[in-house]
């Protein structure tokens, strides 16, 4: 569990492991993707929330900031092109009140950790392009073609950890 400050509120982040935690999570989701990007709800929740570290940055008064999601394995297959040892990092979405307040980057970090603690050697994601600056700050490096996903510009990312 991971503890910080967002705009003088204490949060803490830690792995979702109840009912309630993972509501909040896909509601974050639904807000951030299905509300704002207009990413169709139907391609937002997959198969792989079954089986992902789902993680969660909770404000200490309970109001969720942010949530993110570790595959790996099995799982992560398609998203990291099968290397072994690589996790892939996705569904980082952080409220629009708790935006600019370092959720993102602890969420990241949290991710990364959860990856460490299961063996794994490197995270990939896909950035969307706009928030490319926001991974390379924190050390992930681009690699290969843009692509589209969900209609919105994307970019593989990798950071060996």
């Amino acid at each position: 569990m991971t503890e910080a400050a967002a705009g003088g509120a204490a949060y803490r982040i830690r792995v979702a492991v109840d009912p309630a935690d993972r509501e909040a999570c896909f509601g974050i989701r639904k807000d951030v993707f299905v509300a704002e990007q207009r990413v169709p709800e139907d391609i937002e929740y997959d198969s792989h929330d079954e089986t992902a570290v789902h993680v969660l940055a909770v404000r200490d008064d309970g109001l969720p900031l942010g949530t993110g999601r570790l595959l790996y394995g099995a799982d992560a297959a398609g998203s990291t092109g099968g290397a072994p040892g690589v996790g892939s990092l996705g569904r980082l979405a952080v409220t629009k009140a708790a935006r600019g307040l370092g959720v993102g980057a602890a969420l990241v970090r949290a991710i990364e950790d959860a990856a460490r603690e299961r063996g794994l050697t490197a995270v990939d994601l896909h950035a969307q392009t706009h928030a490319m600056g926001f991974y390379q700050k924190l050390g992930y490096e681009p690699y290969g073609p843009e692509f589209q996903d969900a209609g919105i510009a994307h970019r593989s990312m990798r950071r060996g950890l």
